[in-house]
């Protein structure tokens, strides 16, 4: 009997999932906990919808997170810090501060966690950062530390 399944199930499959399941496994067991439904084709073009909706998502997020990029590419931040002699800033740029001063300047919100900052920056000068933004999608924004 062809079933798909409503939830992961170790060893038998992932959601949403279309698999072969025995007769007695299915009634007995899968249906009863509502982990699957039976493939007929009602559930079929639901599933069918439901993974063309997800796709559509995907797009969209895709597309705007690819605009981000563009927007990124052409921004140079400024961000002003306290430093001392020789170029050292007292403390650091963190990611969350980039992410601030982007936000506040430009109004283009990033998660913190997706700026590639290997170690806060410490010296003033110029840099080149990665934002990732979405799978496959990667910004790159130069950031110019300025002392005040």
């Amino acid at each position: 009997m062809k079933v798909i399944l409503k939830a992961d199930i170790k060893g038998v499959g992932k959601k949403d999932e279309i698999i072969n399941a025995s007769d007695g496994y299915a009634r007995n067991f899968l249906f009863p906990k509502n982990l699957a439904v039976e493939a007929n084709s009602e559930n079929m073009a639901k599933l069918k919808a439901k993974k063309d909706s997800q796709q559509f998502q995907k797009n969209q997020q895709k597309e705007e997170a690819e605009e981000i990029a563009d927007k990124l590419s052409k921004i140079i931040l400024k961000i002003k810090v306290k430093s001392g002699e020789n170029g050292k800033i007292f403390g650091g740029v963190s990611a969350k501060e980039i992410a601030q001063e982007l936000e506040n300047s430009y109004q283009i919100k990033v998660d913190k966690k997706k700026i590639d900052l290997k170690e806060t920056i410490k010296t003033l000068g110029m840099r080149t950062i990665q934002i990732k933004l979405f799978e496959g999608v990667v910004g790159t924004l130069k950031i110019d530390i300025l002392s005040e």
